[in-house]
Formats: structure tokens, sequence, C-alpha cells
């Protein structure tokens, strides 16, 4: 018996009845030869911690664009703290934790620059719209290394599932798709009180005396209620008192954060650049990375589409720049070009 067979046998032996095992896994799109030490779930979890995409999330906006301050988060944080809330449920449920951080690592791979008002003016101006976890799915299966990273289909299921009306096959998906939403409410509120835009006093009444006033009390609160009602059950859920103080903590945010703050001020620039982009990539396709031409047949606006989508803010901004705004004159940059001898 090798360390992978150990560890499936370990998790058909500790596991719950209703956890994923990676064992019986519904696979990959392409086969793979299995691994003498990694199960799939764990060789699909370092996949998209060595990707690109991953990396990239590091300058990608959560919610506030281009922040001076150190400790404001950005899309890389937040996915480890969805990863991080994730993984304690799971191992309180008896879950699988390799699964769940698989899902809660790459959620978030197909994130536009800006945050949701980059994943907004894609919507708008592609033809087919635009959904960021169906480009999240869409990375990890085509755009990664050009061919995706062949990950099991339950991953894939967490991925696309984590938003929007349909929820996860697996109880380990549902579970990053609430700790998602524990994490984003809870770390927006914490960044926005930071930035002076509310205040601890102007939150729910309610709402703050059921989870607490402080951050971390507030998803401690939150993670043992979650616990607490899905032990034992095929379904991952929250008391239903719960369910109504966590809308009400978003209500709020979107009431005064998404939707017309000072942390969205910068927003409609932002929107307008990837607009502009978007627009001449399209009139000079032959301005993209050989790379997305190359790795699959796609129509142009989909290209277009991929390439934009996965810019970091600071990229996004740098390509704006060089095509739009005029360089200042330097006889240096024209001798290191060779004009001057």
């Amino acid at each position: 018996m090798n360390f992978r067979e150990r560890t499936e046998q370990f998790e058909l032996n500790y596991l719950s009845p209703y956890a994923a095992k990676s064992i019986n896994s519904k696979g990959r799109i392409r086969f793979e030869k299995k691994c003498d030490v990694r199960t799939d779930f764990q060789r699909d979890r370092d996949r998209i911690i060595h990707s690109k995409a991953f990396r990239r999330l590091k300058y990608k906006t959560q919610v506030f664009i281009a922040p001076e301050g150190d400790h404001y988060r950005t899309r890389l944080t937040h996915t480890l703290e969805v990863s991080q809330i994730a993984r304690t449920a799971a191992r309180a449920l008896q879950l699988n934790e390799d699964l769940v951080e698989a899902i809660a690592l790459g959620h978030d791979l197909g994130h536009t620059p800006f945050g949701h008002a980059g994943e907004e003016i894609l919507n708008k101006i592609l033809p087919r719209g635009f959904k960021h976890n169906e480009q999240s799915l869409r990375v990890v299966d085509v755009l990664e290394q050009g061919k995706g990273l062949n990950l099991t289909w339950e991953v894939r299921d967490g991925i696309l599932n984590h938003t929007g009306p349909s929820d996860p096959e697996t109880l380990e998906g549902q579970i990053v798709k609430i700790a998602d939403r524990i994490a984003y409410i809870n770390h927006d509120i914490d960044d926005a009180i930071r930035a002076g835009i509310i205040s601890l006093k102007d939150l729910p009444v309610k709402a703050i005396e059921m989870f607490g006033e402080t951050h971390s009390k507030r998803i401690d609160t939150m993670v043992r209620d979650l616990i607490k009602n899905s032990y034992g059950q095929n379904r991952i859920k929250m008391s239903m008192e719960t369910v109504k103080a966590l809308d009400e903590l978003r209500n709020f945010m979107f009431s005064n954060v998404y939707i017309g703050s000072a942390a969205k001020s910068q927003e409609k620039k932002a929107q307008y650049i990837l607009e502009r982009l978007y627009y001449y990539f399209c009139d000079n396709p032959d301005k993209i990375p050989k790379d997305f031409h190359d790795s699959r047949e796609e129509n142009l606006e989909r290209i277009v589409c991929d390439y934009i989508a996965g810019m970091t803010d600071r990229y996004a901004v740098s390509i704006y720049c060089d095509l739009f705004i005029p360089q200042p004159w330097s006889d240096l940059n024209v001798y290191r070009k060779g004009i001057i001898c």
C-alpha cells in the first residue's frame, strides 16, 4: 500500500458517510495515471496553488481599488480567508479538507481586474455575457498552461457553483459557498471601518448583538452555527436566524459600501479602462500575446475577454497608459532603441 492508498483508506475509515472520498472521484476530463503520494484532490489543490492565475490574485481588487494602505484585502487574501474558514468547518464535520481547500483556492481564479466593477463591464459588453465563476472554471479547464489543469469533477463543480442559484453537489463545495459569504461580508466590514466609510455603531444592531462586535467573534459565531446545523446532515446549512442576520449585514454593505460609497469612487474609471482595452484589442488582435491565439480555437471576442479578465489591476492600467496616454519625450529612450549612435 503506497502513501496515496493509505490516505484514501483513512478517508474511507474516518470521514463522514456524506464526505466526498478521493478514491470515489468522478474523475478528470483527460485520464491521468495516479500519483503514489497524493490523492486526486491533493493534486488539484497543488496545481491551483502553482498556477499563474492564482499568483495574479495578489494584485486584483477585492473592494478597494488600488488602496494605499497595506492591510486592505486583495482577491488573494480573500481567497485564503475563505479557505481557512471552509477548512475549519470541514474538519469539524469530518468532510474532505483537501477537496474543500482545492475548491476554495480556485473559486475566484476567473475574477477580473477591479473586482466586481470589472465583471460588470465585461458582462455588459461581451456578446454572451460574463460571470466570474464561469470564467474561473474556464481558467482551470482551458486557459491555464494553454490546456487547463485537468482537475477532478468535484473541484470543477465546486468552483462553478460557488455562487449563483445552483449549489455544488458535494458538501465540501457547499461549505465553500457559505464560507465565501462569511469571509467577504466580515472582511469587507473590517476594511470599510478601517477606511472610515462606516463605523461599528452604523452596523445593524440586531445582527451585531447576535454575531459580536469584533471581526473574529463574528466569524466564530457564524462558523459555529454552520457546524451545529450541518453536523450529521446531508446538506450544509445555517440556522434561519443566522441566515436572516447575515443577509441583513449583506444588505447593509450593499447600501453603504458596495454601491455609491467612497470605496467605489474609482469604479467608473476602472470600467472605462477595461472597455477601451476591449474594443482596442478587438480592432487590433495582433497586439494580443501569441499564446492566447495558439492555445485554442475561439472567436475573437472570447479571446479578448480571456486576455482582459486575466489581467491584474496594475497591468490593465499599465497597458492602458502605454496605448492611450502620451509618454514624455526622452533622448535616453531614443538612444536605448538604437536610433541615436
